[in-house]
């Protein structure tokens, strides 16, 4: 049995081990996945770790500290300054509430060699096992004492670095000092370029990202995200973060359309199970498609768990609807708090100019003709001169294209024209047309995420040398065809026509033909 077969064979058992979920115990499933990380980083099966990772988050629940503290004397060596740092933040060990499988004891030696995959994920661990036990002012300094070591490491690990990055800003967050980190996180994102390390481009692009939105500094965003270079994307978590982080910038910047489709595709990439995240997104997409001047449809705010959160932006639409400023007032008065914690309060108050527009339309579609003080009474204006602000808010629909009416000065009124079959205008086939197009992108984007492992179509001798042999093999075919041309073939041709018809090769037919006359010795392989 060859080395490669064995290493195969360790790599499936450790696999296999990993992904049950019937383990001994805790602390054994941990030390499986240890193994698992460290067998990945010494064959560089990338693939490997990701499956740690996402096996760790499954069993997060299960972190306590007596299986950390037995944990970290398995994976790192007692007395090492690593060992040392990591087992200061967690808290004295109980003798008795240790629960620790014997079998999987005896049955696991400890790690000889200190990997730094392996140093990485003892890091994200305990800051894991902090966070959850809402020790937040440990967490940052766990992170802080991590990031440091791992700078001195001078190497990238794919996604335990990306991971070790996200809560090292958590934990900052956490606490309310996130502006104290944005120059480290730029540093670090410089470091990834030179290093062209995407993943964790992607990771402190998004982080830093959500620095400057968390204290409401949007030009300085754009500005980093216009200067940032793109290429492929990764990971689709860091993509639909990127895309909402987008839709905010481009929302402020009342850039509406094109905020809308950043936060209407972050809402369609985003997992099921990210309801948090989607009810933001949602969030967001309702409001820009007010300032759009759209409805939302009522399916949106009926989605599974998510009728109690979109509640206030069911309300906030109906008020739009029905063009009601008072309404509208009401509305924003009564959830300001949710609004505010939102971040969507500031928005809110570019709504009432859409309501007021939104009313003028529907009275321009219900009057033929209507005076302006008329207009000014139903639209609710209260101002001193209600008549002259009504005129100059009808004036700037009619020229913005709101509505199709014309402005009488002389007798105050406002009238309307006659209302065209939308049927017999190219808005159906636009319509149609971006929805085609919209699903024709969904789809192309969906096939480039699929992930295949690297040269799964290439054998080993590589794709230049298999297409020169390719065309070796060729030439030579047709070189045997050009000086047989005046030969007797058609006498003898029945068996290769019959091979040939069975999905035999040309080159394999000649062949054949040439060894049936005896052109060709008995000991020439045959290519297929």
């Amino acid at each position: 049995m060859s080395q490669e077969d064995v290493e195969m064979k360790d790599s499936e058992t450790l696999v296999s081990s990993a992904d049950s979920s019937a383990g001994p115990s805790a602390l054994g499933r941990f030390r499986e996945l240890v193994s698992l990380i460290k067998y990945a980083s010494l064959t560089e099966e990338v693939r490997l770790i990701d499956r740690s990772v996402r096996h760790t988050f499954g069993l997060r629940r299960l972190l306590t500290a007596p299986v950390l503290s037995s944990l970290l004397d398995f994976a790192l060596k007692p007395g090492s300054e690593a060992h040392s740092r990591l087992s200061s933040f967690l808290p004295e060990e109980d003798e008795h509430s240790m629960d620790v499988d014997t079998e999987t004891s005896a049955g696991l030696a400890p790690t000889k060699r200190l990997l730094p995959e392996v140093e990485i994920y003892c890091s994200l661990l305990v800051l894991l096992f902090l966070i959850d036990q809402k020790k937040y002012d440990e967490a940052k300094a766990c992170s802080s004492s991590s990031i440091n070591r791992l700078k001195s490491l001078n190497r990238t690990v794919g996604i335990l670095v990306s991971k070790l990055y996200f809560y090292y800003s958590y934990s900052y967050e956490l606490t309310g000092d996130l502006d104290k980190i944005r120059g480290n996180l730029l540093a670090l994102h410089r470091t990834a370029t030179r290093y062209h390390d995407e993943l964790s481009q992607e990771t402190l692009l998004n982080l830093l990202l959500r620095n400057y939105l968390h204290y409401n500094l949007y030009d300085q965003a754009e500005k980093l995200r216009s200067k940032t270079p793109r290429f492929e994307v990764r990971s689709n978590q860091q993509s639909c973060r990127y895309l909402f982080y987008l839709g905010k910038i481009r929302t402020i910047q009342l850039d509406y359309t094109s905020a809308k489709k950043s936060l209407v595709k972050a809402d369609h990439l985003a997992p099921v199970a990210a309801r948090g995240f989607r009810i933001q997104c949602n969030k967001w997409a309702i409001i820009v498609r007010l300032l759009l001047g759209e409805i939302p449809e009522r399916t949106i705010f009926a989605q599974k768990g998510m009728k109690k959160a979109l509640r206030p932006y069911f309300e906030l639409t109906n008020a739009v609807r029905i063009a009601d400023l008072e309404l509208l007032q009401s509305v924003a008065a009564k959830f300001s708090s949710t609004f505010s914690a939102d971040k969507t309060q500031n928005l809110i108050v570019r709504l009432r100019h859409n309501v007021i527009r939104g009313g003028l339309r529907n009275i321009s579609i219900s009057y033929s003709r209507i005076s302006l003080a008329d207009v000014a009474e139903k639209l609710r204006l209260t101002c001193e001169t209600p008549v002259a602000d009504a005129e100059s808010i009808a004036a700037k629909a009619i020229r913005d294209g709101a509505i199709d009416a014309t402005l009488d000065h002389a007798n105050g009124w406002m009238v309307s024209r006659e209302i065209a079959d939308i049927y017999y205008t190219n808005k159906p086939q636009a319509a149609f047309h971006s929805r085609i197009t919209f699903c024709l992108n969904m789809h192309n984007e969906a096939v480039r995420a699929m992930y295949f492992p690297p040269n799964t179509f290439e054998t080993k001798e590589g794709a230049e040398k298999k297409r020169e042999r390719l065309q070796q093999a060729d030439e030579l075919a047709q070189q045997i065809a050009d000086e047989d041309a005046d030969s007797d073939l058609s006498k003898q041709s029945l068996p290769c026509e019959q091979m040939a018809y069975m999905g035999f090769g040309s080159f394999t037919v000649l062949l054949l033909a040439e060894r049936e006359r005896g052109h060709v010795r008995e000991n020439v392989g045959i290519i297929e």
